[in-house]
């Protein structure tokens, strides 16, 4: 008796995918900083309020998440973007290795907001941030969240993917888990 031939995927391989991703992100990361800072001069603009609880402004992050390690020399600034690179380098492999499109998706998207951050710090020393939300109160004055860019969204909503992959039943989605 002949075995029945195997499922075929449907879709791009978690592979293809990820690395789309991860270039997508990364294309519109730098095009919209490109715009904001070349075509549209947020610098001479700001702050140019958008809602009530919503400004575009340029802020440099010359560090991490909310400055962490905020490297004022070239020294710090070569070492944060070493280190950045190397983080980088690994999620991308975890990326390439990955057997499910959900978690190659998620990794993608990191990897290609972790590059679009990576390049600003190579091109201009520090991270360009354009959105920030905050809320006026009378009581506490202006409670503000931190400023962001487009990478950032890019890496929130990748491990968001990854949070939910990892939660989620094994044979959800038709088996995508393990069939890839």
């Amino acid at each position: 008796m002949n075995a029945p031939a195997p499922e075929r995927r449907r879709g791009p391989s978690p592979r293809l995918l990820g690395a789309a991703l991860a270039a997508l992100a990364l294309v519109i990361d730098q095009a919209h900083k490109i715009w904001m800072l070349e075509v549209y001069d947020i610098a001479a603009r700001q702050p140019v309020r958008i809602a009530p609880v919503f400004d575009l402004v340029l802020a440099w992050n010359p560090g991490v998440s909310y400055s962490l390690f905020a490297a004022s020399t070239d020294t710090g600034r070569w070492l944060l973007l070493a280190l950045t690179l190397s983080v980088t380098a690994g999620l991308a492999i975890w990326m390439w290795r990955a057997p499910d499109r959900l978690t190659a998706s998620g990794l993608g998207l990191v990897v290609g907001g972790a590059l679009g951050n990576a390049w600003d710090r190579y091109s201009y020393g520090a991270v360009a941030d354009f959105f920030h939300f905050f809320l006026d109160t009378e009581r506490f004055g202006r409670l503000s969240w931190y400023v962001f860019n487009l990478a950032d969204v890019a890496i929130v909503a990748g491990v968001a993917l990854l949070l939910y992959e990892s939660v989620r039943p094994s044979n959800e989605a038709g088996g995508d888990r393990a069939a890839g």
